[in-house]
């Protein structure tokens, strides 16, 4: 069982930033990818990028470049540095978690509640 609990969203201007986090908790017995879903009205949800224990990281073409994601392993936190945004980047965004169950070691993924963000034109 992992709880996610994600942080850093709001209303910024057109080209601003914003930084969101998420911190893991609960009982696992390890993590092995964490990233970023968003999901704007009218859309499916989408991948924005994540990364893996050993580090490795995937972003989506759109936001190749201008975003940066960085995890915690010891910490069990991972952060989304959001630059140059876009209105039509306007979504709920969602921390995602692959975890091991402590117990019977299946895997499974976990959602935080999502952080709204809110791009200004």
């Amino acid at each position: 069982q992992v709880h996610l609990v994600e942080s850093g969203g709001g209303l910024v201007q057109a080209g601003g930033s914003l930084r969101l986090s998420c911190a893991a908790s609960g009982k696992f017995f390890s993590i092995s990818r964490m990233g970023w879903y968003r999901q704007a009205p009218g859309k499916q949800r989408e991948l924005v990028a994540n990364v893996d224990s050993g580090g490795r990281t995937k972003y989506v073409d759109f936001v190749k470049g201008r975003f940066g994601i960085s995890r915690d392993n010891a910490k069990n936190t991972v952060s989304l540095q959001m630059n140059s945004l876009k209105p039509e980047e306007t979504a709920r965004y969602y921390c995602n978690a692959v975890a091991l169950d402590a117990t019977i070691r299946f895997e499974y993924d976990s959602w935080g509640q999502g952080t709204q963000v809110t791009v200004a034109s």
